[in-house]
């Protein structure tokens, strides 16, 4: 069986929009066909002051967390919640000019959607140095 098809895209922190500069922060998965979207995050604070001394950790950290929040359509995250997981996949990864921005959507196969989504994390989020 050749499995279920998915999209993904990269969740990036960009601290300085200008120089474009961005590490990888999370993953957001979408299966319609298994009803499946979610987002894993995460904020290593040394690498983001490695690119810029003066951001701020607490404040990317809290709408990077409002971002799996979205994805489960948890009304107190924001109005988005309240669409559909179509649209609040397509709303997430639009293309913005922000510090929280997401890779172009990638696609695959899969058996399970929350393995692929841990497996696509732990490929492209690097640990946190504590």
């Amino acid at each position: 069986m050749p499995g279920t098809s998915f999209d993904y895209a990269v969740i990036r922190v960009v601290p300085r929009v200008e120089r474009a500069e961005f590490l990888n922060a999370g993953v957001i998965l979408f299966c319609l066909e298994k009803r499946f979207l979610a987002a894993r995050v995460q904020l290593d604070e040394s690498r983001l002051h490695a690119l810029d001394p003066t951001a701020d950790g607490p404040w990317i950290t809290e709408h990077l967390e409002s971002l799996p929040a979205i994805c489960r359509g948890d009304r107190s995250a924001a109005p988005i919640s309240q669409l559909t997981q179509r649209e609040r996949f397509h709303w997430l990864v639009a293309p913005r000019s922000s510090v929280i921005q997401l890779s172009p959507v990638h696609t695959g196969l899969c058996d399970d959607p929350h393995e692929t989504l841990n497996r696509l994390f732990q490929h492209f989020v690097p640990a946190t140095h504590s």
